[in-house]
């Protein structure tokens, strides 16, 4: 595998009131294509300030980002806003489905975008990763008549049409019941199985476990960066299954 994700050193610095909070304090950190990462810690460590920074929504104060061989500090506004909408597929704790277009639409919404694309390969890409999500027997439905756990499959699917390089995930079961939360954790699994490189923020100490390596923050550091054991002996028993 090669290294998707470069952090050296980076540091990330509010200033509200005259007073300077450092949410991110020197961050050095690489992320391999195909990596299935956890970052957790307690609420205010500053994990979503860096899944911000790593998904181009903010920039650091210090230190250097490079992403897929590029250094993020040299680019210009729109070519990082480029990368955003080709590269880096999104999940939030909220969905984040427009309530007036069907499933199909807000799935295809991405793509729109790009240019040189026309409406029958923006639409198969669209149907392609809902049936992929077990979601194209509602493609013609609006968000308001699905489950959270199927919205939250459709915001999968959204992030999934471009073939991004890296799939960042807030708090992606943070809205759901325990049943649906276990369904999009086994989902992220698939996807991570098929070659998919995933980085989810979640407080839960569970979910983190379900990822193939753990990080950990507190107060803006990185304190933890271990493979996981559970999945370590899950690979293991998969190997001794396919080998049997």
């Amino acid at each position: 595998m090669s290294v998707l994700i470069t952090l050296e050193k980076v540091s990330k610095t509010f200033l509200t009131d005259e007073i300077e909070t450092r949410a991110i304090n020197e961050i050095s950190l690489a992320i391999e294509q195909g990596e299935y990462v956890a970052l957790s810690g307690q609420s205010g460590c500053g994990k979503s300030t860096l899944l911000s920074l790593l998904g181009l929504l903010d920039s650091p104060s210090t230190g250097q980002y490079t992403l897929a061989g590029k250094v993020v500090s040299t680019l210009t506004r729109n070519q990082r806003a480029e990368i955003r909408s080709k590269e880096i597929g999104f999940v939030f704790q909220s969905f984040n489905l427009i309530s007036d277009l069907t499933v199909l639409e807000n799935v295809m919404l991405p793509l729109t975008y790009q240019s040189g694309l026309t409406k029958k390969v923006i639409e198969d890409k669209a149907n392609a990763v809902l049936e992929k999500v077990q979601m194209g027997h509602r493609k013609n439905h609006f968000p308001s008549q699905l489950s959270g756990g199927q919205q939250q499959r459709v915001a999968v699917a959204r992030a999934l049409v471009n073939d991004p390089k890296i799939i960042l995930a807030d708090e992606p079961t943070g809205n759901l019941d325990s049943t649906n939360a276990e369904a999009v954790l086994q989902l992220f699994e698939q996807l991570h199985r098929e070659g998919a490189t995933i980085c989810m923020v979640t407080h839960d100490a569970a979910s983190a476990q379900r990822a193939s390596r753990r990080l950990e923050m507190f107060d803006g550091r990185l304190i933890k960066d271990s493979a996981n054991q559970q999945q370590t002996t899950n690979n293991v028993q998969a190997i001794d299954v396919a080998v049997g």
